[in-house]
């Protein structure tokens, strides 16, 4: 593989930002998409693909989505131009056949509620992550949260059950006045061994 250009990595990365509001600017459905499309490709554990997200664009959609919220995150979830749930597919396992190259990986999850519900929890996380990745290498800022009740989440969103709600994400292009510096990352000495 090709090393991405330093330009590239600075958009994804370096000079990327955690936002903390937003321009009045539309993110387009087609925008959204691309992201989507953009961040399933990331590896996943036998390409269980168990995340699912919720694009909240509508103002009437985020009002429902406003009392689980913690009082920090609410005026820049209530102005931000998407907000979108990262939930898990408990029942990711129903596309496996379609999914996964080998005969059987549905009925194993079915039958190991444990590997099921573990499987789906990491992966799950991962495709949050691709989909930050997705969208900052499209041009979009992203502010993650877990300030909020995920049960009220949970209940107004998903009432059956079978989603559950991992994170959020407000998307759009960030406002730089509303930035917070940057805190410190830990050394590679302080968060890495090397055995």
């Amino acid at each position: 593989m090709t090393p991405l250009d330093p330009a590239a990595i600075d958009t994804i990365f370096r000079q990327a930002r955690t936002a903390n509001g937003f321009l009045d600017q539309p993110v387009s459905m087609d925008l959204l998409k691309q992201v989507y499309e953009l961040a399933a490709l990331g590896p996943t554990s036998m390409n269980t693909q168990p995340t699912r997200y919720v694009f909240l664009q509508s103002k009437e959609a985020r009002e429902r989505l406003l009392p689980a919220m913690s009082p920090g995150n609410l005026d820049k979830t209530r102005t931000a131009p998407v907000t979108v749930i990262v939930a898990t597919d408990t029942k990711f396992y129903e596309y496996m056949p379609r999914v996964w190259h080998r005969e059987g990986a549905k009925e194993n999850f079915e039958a190991n509620a444990g590997l099921a519900s573990g499987t789906a929890t990491r992966n799950g996380t991962l495709g949050g992550a691709y989909f930050i990745i997705a969208a900052r290498a499209l041009g979009l800022d992203c502010g993650p949260m877990s300030g909020f009740d995920i049960a009220k989440v949970d209940a107004e969103f998903f009432p059956d059950g079978r989603w559950k709600t991992n994170f959020l994400i407000n998307l759009g292009h960030g406002d730089d006045s509303k930035l917070f510096n940057r805190n410190p990352r830990l050394d590679f000495d302080e968060a890495c061994k090397v055995l």
